[in-house]
């Protein structure tokens, strides 16, 4: 058996399973346990899940992992939970699901959502700097499309939240939602009074306000202790404080040690999210926020992310068979020049994020000659989504956000080549960390403040988030790479004209986060609504 401790766990729920993880008060992983569970499509673009299996898989993933780890229940201190964002629950009076759950990646509420936008509220206007989007992933579309069309169970909810608030409420017995998830996805504005009546009034929906938990908690802060029956589920001791978390990528930024302005978290999968802090509130054209005090108390956040990314080089993969490896393509692709001898990919193959915001756009390899074999286009889609992102990073220095660091976790740390590219495309230096399970770590790194173990959230990170390397850009090659960079640039305008009109009619509507997987492809990890 371990030491006498104290241990904090972080859970991690995400959209495939429920990862629990014990944790020192140095940060050091002691044990991981997972349970999967499952998503039903009844519809296309319909995603739902069942919340008792949230339930199930919260209780058998903490007994897992608190075992595994070979520490006596009574040496944890604390708990905390993130949750993927947006994934809507109704509740009946006693906190018992009236149908599965809405889950973040659910987009059946489209037509909700241009009457949300319709509504021209000034909540609205956050995110491109007041261009929007709002997504048919977020609560207040969905919720208005259980107004819409199931009104029996809109009316008989007592709570309309999320699997965040689900949880919390369940393991303390209050209603309560996060300051994060609130902020970034219900238009909760802190500084203008919190939740925004007047814009639900103008939709229709004033209902909801009722219905929504009333207090909004800041992440860290102690929500209450486990109850009797949340204490037996887990094998916990009953009355153990429960940290309040938030969406698993911005808990991740926690995980990451990026709590200061001026640092940036860099999460990689399936897709990628930038994730910066600033001193200062800012709103332009190509970025979405920033959200006030959605991470840390008088922080604000600014938000960029790309759809497709490790998805596409999965697919690349998976298109050419025969058992290739990433390694294969790696090694095929690690001596080619910068540019890929003349070779542009762009990465829109499931839409753009940011900085278009632009759901039609799509994919395209511009350049190919005879010449060009499976390494080019291989090293080509990884350079298309590094100029990607440092389209991204370009905005939001034009808006006034500088990152003096970027700390990057995901999928693709498992590429030398890939970081190379990002670091050397960008002209950063880019730091990993000693626990890639960044949005667990985050969790643990909340439930050690609720515990008392640390003044806040900044001191705990300082204390439990350690970087073992970072790697440094190539002037050199970064100067290769501008003039591909802007090429890349000048792509999506050259071909929008062509690739919206084959596109429209399939607007995918997407808005999805960051998945770390455990290769360069997508699996478990963080998804953002």
């Amino acid at each position: 058996m371990s030491g006498d401790g104290p241990y904090v766990i972080g859970i991690d729920g995400g959209t495939e399973s429920l990862r629990a993880g014990v944790f020192d008060l140095a940060g050091r992983p002691l044990a991981f346990a997972a349970t999967a569970y499952r998503t039903d499509f009844p519809q296309p673009g319909w995603a739902e899940q069942d919340p008792e299996d949230w339930w199930a898989a919260l209780g058998a993933s903490v007994r897992q992992a608190v075992q595994e780890a070979g520490i006596a229940p009574e040496a944890v201190a604390a708990l905390a939970v993130d949750t993927t964002c947006c994934s809507v629950v109704a509740l009946d009076e006693q906190g018992e699901a009236l149908r599965p759950a809405l889950i973040w990646m659910d987009v059946r509420s489209a037509e909700e959502t241009e009457r949300v936008v319709a509504s021209g509220d000034a909540a609205l206007k956050i995110n491109g700097g007041g261009a929007g989007p709002v997504s048919a992933e977020w609560m207040i579309p969905k919720a208005l499309w259980l107004q819409r069309h199931e009104p029996e169970v809109f009316d008989r909810a007592a709570t309309v939240c999320e699997y965040q608030d689900y949880l919390n409420y369940h393991l303390t017995g209050r209603r309560v939602a996060s300051i994060n998830n609130a902020a970034i996805r219900w238009h909760y504005l802190a500084a203008d009074g919190g939740f925004q009546p007047e814009l639900l009034a103008r939709l229709g929906i004033d209902a909801l306000m009722d219905k929504w938990p009333s207090e909004v908690l800041p992440l860290g802060a102690v929500i209450g202790g486990l109850t009797a029956r949340a204490a037996e589920h887990l094998g916990l001791p009953k009355d153990l404080p429960v940290a309040q978390g938030g969406a698993d990528a911005f808990i991740g930024m926690i995980g990451l040690g990026v709590v200061r302005p001026g640092s940036l978290a860099f999460l990689t999968g399936s897709s990628h999210l930038h994730l910066g802090l600033s001193e200062m509130a800012f709103h332009g054209t190509g970025i979405w926020g920033t959200y006030a005090d959605a991470v840390i108390p008088g922080l604000h956040v600014v938000e960029g992310g790309q759809t497709s990314t490790g998805s596409v080089v999965k697919w690349f993969r998976d298109l050419l068979g025969g058992g290739v490896s990433y390694d294969d393509l790696n090694a095929e692709a690690k001596d080619l020049p910068p540019g890929s001898e003349g070779l542009i990919a762009q990465d829109h193959f499931q839409g753009n994020r940011t900085p278009h915001t632009d759901p039609l756009s799509r994919g395209a390899f511009a350049g190919l000659t005879l010449k060009h074999g499976r390494g080019h286009m291989f090293r080509a889609i990884i350079e298309g989504i590094a100029f990607g992102s440092e389209h991204i990073l370009e905005t939001m220095r034009g808006n006034g956000f500088r990152p003096r660091e970027i700390v990057i976790a995901g999928g693709a740390t498992r590429s030398d080549l890939w970081l190379q590219i990002h670091a050397d495309v960008s002209n950063v230096p880019l730091s990993l960390t000693r626990v890639p399970d960044a949005p667990s770590l985050g969790c643990a790194i909340l439930a050690a403040v609720a515990a008392g173990q640390f003044p806040d959230i900044p001191a705990a990170a300082d204390a439990m988030v350690a970087v073992e390397r970072v790697v440094e850009p190539d002037p050199k090659r970064h100067d290769a790479y501008r003039p591909f960079y802007e090429a890349y640039k000048r792509a999506y305008p050259a071909l929008s004209g062509i690739t919206r009109p084959l596109a429209a009619g399939s607007d995918q509507g997407s808005d999805q986060g960051s998945d770390q997987g455990p290769d360069q492809g997508p699996d478990q990890g963080p998804d953002q609504g």
